[in-house]
């Protein structure tokens, strides 16, 4: 633990905290979809003295001086991501997943205009025009959700909305579908009402970088995407798209919605973008839907939203047998890491909905295969089926305990 002694000795506290869920992330199944497991040399960049520096504007157009070196962190960062996802244009500036849809949607709308956004009950996310945040807020948001007999995008609804309503933007991409987006459909219907076609790939943006997901980059006018989910880089985000628009995305990042960059996020990010262009990431992101895949064992007890799964996340509809607050307070008792989630047509409340969600970005990160799948599958049935037995979730627990010690998260910083 010698990286950690200034910390240590700085601030025991905080450092105490760091150790015991350093152990958590070790000692338990983490499976919440958007968490994974970044890089040793990821943490680094995080680190690095680029932090001391403030440095509002873009490479070559700064408002303060010295900013050479800042600059070639910030234009490998580009270039990489350009090259990664085959986009005409990259911000790399925006804080995180949230700021830069508020970004996409300040250079492409003015406040009020219409847009159309899946439902959060559905899939969709908070800024993809849910009443209580910004995006239901300061516009017109109109919401499409998915069909009811087989739980796929309506587009008959999208369709009919989209000439209802003109919007301006038509967004897709999700936080809880776990199917393969048809993008063409929807840059279809984005033509025939003259709208801008917004890609949210935030979720399965490594799968996109690894190929095993369609790009979105063919169809879409712009993409965003986090970079610390799937594709297992720092928290923050990006913006991508065409040449013409490059100017409103710039000027609405900065300086209309964010000041000065965080330029080591930035060297972090473009850290990661190196690393998902190796051979061994493609390997990485089609193991995440091979593992999943394995998961589907999971519906001969429990009914899975839409039949299965074409990514890296699964949601699982427990109704009539618990609901998703008891189940993911069992799962967790037994050292299983899942969230509880609405699911579509959901009649129970956000905070005690009826069903749950989970993934496999981190198992795999851990290098976890077929074979640990299987097992991990065999035991969220078990604690399901005994939610309230605590004997069964103790066995579970020690089960989990000796899976994770075959798989240790950066052994490096093992306490010994």
């Amino acid at each position: 633990m010698e990286r950690f002694k200034a910390l240590k000795d700085a601030d025991p506290e905080i450092f105490s905290s760091h150790l015991k869920e350093l152990d958590k992330q070790n000692n338990s199944l983490h499976m919440i979809p958007s968490d994974n497991i970044a890089s040793p040399a990821v943490l680094e960049a995080l680190s690095i003295p680029a932090q001391n520096r403030y440095a509002e504007g873009y490479p070559g157009k700064r408002y303060y001086g010295g900013q050479e070196f800042i600059d070639e962190i910030e234009t490998a960062a580009i270039e990489r991501a350009k090259k990664l996802f085959g986009a005409e244009h990259v911000n790399v500036q925006p804080y995180s997943g949230s700021t830069a849809n508020q970004a996409i949607y300040f250079a492409l709308m003015d406040l009020h205009d219409t847009f159309l956004g899946m439902t959060l009950s559905h899939g969709g996310h908070l800024t993809h025009g849910h009443f209580v945040n910004f995006s239901g807020k300061h516009y017109n948001a109109v919401q499409y959700g998915v069909r009811k007999d087989d739980e796929l995008i309506d587009f008959d609804q999208v369709r009919r909305l989209a000439l209802e309503n003109k919007p301006k933007i038509i967004q897709a991409g999700y936080t809880a579908y776990p199917r393969i987006i048809d993008f063409k459909r929807f840059r279809e219907i984005c033509d025939d009402v003259g709208a801008y076609f917004f890609i949210d790939m935030s979720h399965f943006a490594g799968l996109v970088a690894g190929g095993a997901y369609p790009s979105p980059m063919p169809f879409a006018d712009v993409v965003m995407t986090t970079t610390h989910k799937t594709l297992r880089g720092p928290r923050g985000a990006i913006i991508l798209c065409k040449q013409e628009l490059a100017e409103k995305i710039d000027k609405a990042v900065f300086p209309g919605l964010q000041g000065g960059p965080h330029e080591h996020t930035i060297a972090a990010k473009a850290v990661c973008f190196k690393e998902a262009v190796e051979p061994e990431f493609k390997d990485y992101a089609h193991q995440i839907v091979k593992n999943c895949k394995v998961l589907e064992n999971i519906k001969n007890n429990f009914r899975l939203v839409s039949g299965g799964t074409d990514s890296h996340l699964l949601l699982i509809d427990l109704q009539q047998k618990l609901t998703g607050k008891e189940a993911e307070k069992a799962l967790d008792e037994s050292g299983i890491i899942v969230n509880k989630n609405t699911i579509p047509f959901d009649i129970r409340k956000p905070f005690d909905p009826s069903g749950i969600r989970l993934g496999t970005p981190t198992l795999t990160s851990r290098g976890m295969k077929e074979g640990e799948m299987k097992l991990v599958s065999d035991l969220i049935i078990r604690v399901l089926s005994n939610h309230n037995n605590a004997e069964v979730k103790q066995d579970v627990r020690k089960q989990v305990i000796e899976l994770c010690a075959k798989f240790p998260v950066y052994p490096e910083l093992s306490r010994n």
